[in-house]
């Protein structure tokens, strides 16, 4: 089996701007700079076989290059409990039509539908624990985060091997837009 998944990856001037927010959260597990990308899809696990009709798959996609801009940050949370810490994105139909094509493409190469609604982030920070009242300092001093926009010409498909001190992407092949 191998674990997939395919996302956007920032160029290295915004990588150094997410990675100015990755502090000042006690017992959060910051985000590494190899690992800040924006995820258009989750495909999990899958048998060796398939990754090849996967890569067919988005090698079918067609799509314009188009500007993204990271802005804000926010917080995913189940209960009470914050999971993580998120850098936002500015509202894209470029970038959402192109995760609706990818997740398509997917489907049509036997990958099941993805069951959660897309929203666009960067990853910062993963919580154990996490309360409102703990990151709110964070989240405050960090609201007006922005970065300048930059241009999307390509997404990748990578592979995702967990370790016990973090997990290793591996990009698999890029498709260029």
């Amino acid at each position: 089996m191998i674990r997939l998944f395919v996302a956007l990856e920032m160029p290295p001037a915004h990588k150094q701007r997410l990675l100015s927010l990755c502090h000042g959260v006690r017992d959060a597990r910051w985000v590494t700079e190899e690992n800040l990308h924006l995820t258009l899809r989750f495909i999990g696990e899958v048998e060796e076989p398939l990754v090849a009709d996967i890569v067919a798959a988005l090698q079918s996609i067609t799509a314009e290059t188009f500007p993204l801009t990271l802005d804000g940050v926010g917080h995913f949370k189940t209960g009470r409990r914050i999971r993580s810490l998120w850098a936002g994105v500015a509202p894209s139909d470029a970038l959402l039509n192109l995760q609706e094509r990818i997740d398509a493409a997917l489907r049509r190469a036997g990958v099941a539908p993805d069951g959660r609604r897309f929203t666009p982030h960067i990853t910062l920070a993963r919580l154990k624990g996490g309360t409102p009242e703990r990151i709110g300092s964070w989240i405050e001093s960090n609201a007006a985060f922005w970065a300048e926009p930059f241009t999307i010409e390509h997404f990748t498909l990578f592979e995702s091997y967990l370790t016990h001190t973090g997990s290793i992407y591996t990009p698999v092949e890029a498709f260029g837009l």
